[in-house]
């Protein structure tokens, strides 16, 4: 490819997955721009990086996944961005396959995860959620929601660094910002093993939550009336049947009745609204589909 190269790695904590996996990815690609983001990490973790030609951005304290991504954009020089984790489940050998696919006019290529490659059962049947639910959303198929391997043009990325969450959910975020923009994805078949070294930041509590919120992130960041109409519309028909069941059994309209038909009212205007600023947050993107070419 005519286009340079940067290679953005957040890592927390990272010293073995990194002994590993630089060597490789250095040998790979000897010309690429390498960043690791070093995630306010306590263990040796910036030792390791000192013993590759690699670039390496600090973050005092840890800021989180997402944020690691940001700090990685902003400092790369690369035309093309390659994201990639630093606990070894992304592997250097499946790169090639997606700049190819890359290669032929896509704005950003994902890996996307193939049977077993999930760190448990929990999370594979999360993904397949949120990726069946956002395939509805934009009636393309979705292959891969939350995958954090991927390659992307640099400026299109940039576009979208305000929205993105510090958290582990700026995958979802990216891959519907995109979908929304008019931009062109695609995905590429990989298989991660299981997590080999280091420990992984994911706490199943904490992060459990903010997954679920996954969802109606993917509604309000794609098209907000297509998430809020049909709870819109639940409202409004139960509140229909529930009216006829006490219309017929007591001859008389209950304040929950009321409270259902309002709620429907209030949820469609919610959605109304939702999606003029979803719009306004896109406004001068689509242009750049050809100015930034």
């Amino acid at each position: 490819m005519a286009d340079t190269l940067s290679i953005i790695i957040p890592a927390r904590n990272e010293a073995a997955g990194l002994r590993a996996l630089l060597p490789e990815l250095v040998t790979m690609l000897p010309g690429a721009e390498i960043i690791i983001v070093n995630d306010g990490s306590d263990d040796d973790t910036p030792a390791v990086c000192a013993e590759f030609p690699v670039r390496v951005v600090n973050h005092p304290y840890s800021k989180g996944n997402g944020a690691a991504v940001k700090s990685g954009a902003r400092a790369a020089n690369g035309d093309v961005l390659i994201f990639m984790d630093a606990d070894g489940q992304h592997k250097p050998k499946d790169i090639p396959a997606l700049l190819e696919k890359f290669a032929k006019g896509y704005d950003m290529v994902v890996g996307a995860r193939q049977s077993g490659s999930h760190a448990g059962a929990h999370r594979a049947v999360a993904n397949d959620i949120f990726s069946r639910f956002a395939t509805w959303m934009i009636q393309q198929p979705v292959e891969d929601l939350t995958s954090g391997f991927r390659v992307v043009k640099a400026n299109k990325f940039r576009n979208f660094l305000y929205l993105l969450p510090n958290g582990f959910s700026y995958p979802t975020t990216i891959t519907m910002s995109f979908f929304r923009a008019g931009f062109d994805v695609s995905y590429v078949p990989i298989h991660t093993p299981r997590r080999s070294t280091g420990k992984s930041h994911i706490r199943p509590l904490r992060d459990g939550v903010r997954f679920l919120l996954i969802i109606i992130k993917v509604g309000t960041l794609y098209s907000p009336q297509k998430l809020f109409i049909p709870i819109s519309a639940a409202f409004f028909w139960t509140g229909v049947c529930y009216y006829l069941y006490t219309y017929l059994t007591a001859g008389r309209f209950t304040n929950m009745s009321a409270l259902l038909f309002i709620s429907a009212i209030f949820t469609f205007l919610i959605g109304i609204v939702s999606e003029q600023i979803s719009a306004l947050h896109y406004k001068d993107i689509g242009q750049s589909k050809h100015e930034g070419d």
